[in-house]
């Protein structure tokens, strides 16, 4: 498993990376603190705090972890 922090600041943003995590095969969860809905949810993201960070976790990707990043390099916080 994998841990990424993302921003999703608008519902544009949120459709976008729903967009890109469907191209994806493999599980992904978003997380802000004890709450996990699956990445690929639009309800399921809309349903959190996107005023907060949200932590992406990839849980099996089939070895396209380089893809994935590339991908969302646009939502990624550096810490």
């Amino acid at each position: 498993m994998r841990s990424i922090i993302i921003k999703l600041e608008t519902i544009e943003d949120v459709k976008e990376f729903v967009s890109i995590m469907a191209q994806f095969n493999g599980y992904f969860d978003l997380a802000s603190g004890r709450y996990v809905v699956d990445a690929k949810s639009v309800m399921g993201i809309f349903s959190m705090d996107l005023s907060k960070t949200l932590e992406l976790r990839i849980l099996e990707t089939n070895e396209q972890m380089e893809e994935i990043l590339a991908a969302l390099q646009s939502f990624i916080v550096e810490e």
